[in-house]
């Protein structure tokens, strides 16, 4: 009974050391590092994947910023698989060396691995450069052609003289009127009572 339970306790203890032999190493996948070049240049090389890695660095310089991505498999190195953070670190130190972190890195180099196969190289696969006020003037434009289409909608005043043609309605209309009750009176001292709105009439057309 006492050899049983030995042996049970052995069995027991070799399965645990076998799960803590395959048991994954914690990985570098989503970290970023930050770092300066030797222009002073703000930069983030941020550090994504599992086997195929991927890297991209994004820099700011005196009114420009640069970026460029690099993508290999480390994971063939055993330097790397041994410590990935103090790989990570080391190219850091070396791009801190450089005056500009993308113009001339194709291959982000480190004494780690330098006896490994070559796919464990991180390679450049792009970059890219604009002026850091380029989405500020984009913005301006756009601020300037609305302001000049609602300037374009606002209605003009235009100042001139008044209208003639109403004066000269209203005046012709204030000497009709006088002539009308000039002849009304007219016809009233000279025409019969049942008579005065034709005496009227004809005085006014008479009159003019």
């Amino acid at each position: 009974m006492k050899s049983f339970a030995l042996i049970f306790l052995v069995v027991i203890c070799g399965m645990g050391g076998l799960g803590q032999k395959l048991k994954p190493k914690k990985r570098s996948n989503g970290e970023e590092i930050h770092f300066r070049t030797k222009t002073k240049d703000v930069c983030t090389m941020s550090i994504s994947g599992d086997e195929e890695m991927n890297v991209r660095i994004e820099c700011k310089s005196q009114g420009m910023s640069y970026w460029c991505e690099f993508t290999g498999k480390p994971s063939v190195c055993r330097s790397f698989r041994n410590n990935p953070k103090i790989y990570w670190n080391r190219i850091a130190m070396e791009l801190r060396k450089l005056p500009h972190a993308c113009e001339s890195t194709e291959v982000l180099k480190t004494t780690m691995c330098q006896k490994a196969p070559p796919e464990a190289l991180m390679k450049q696969i792009a970059a890219g450069m604009e002026p850091e006020d380029l989405a500020n003037q984009d913005k301006s434009v756009q601020k300037t052609s609305t302001s000049m289409r609602e300037a374009g909608k606002s209605p003009v005043k235009e100042i001139g003289k008044p209208p003639i043609l109403p004066l000269i309605k209203a005046t012709q209309h204030g000497q009709g009127s006088e002539n009308e009750t000039e002849a009304m009176k007219l016809a009233r001292e000279h025409c019969w009572e049942s008579l005065r709105d034709f005496c009227s009439y004809i005085i006014g057309i008479f009159r003019g």
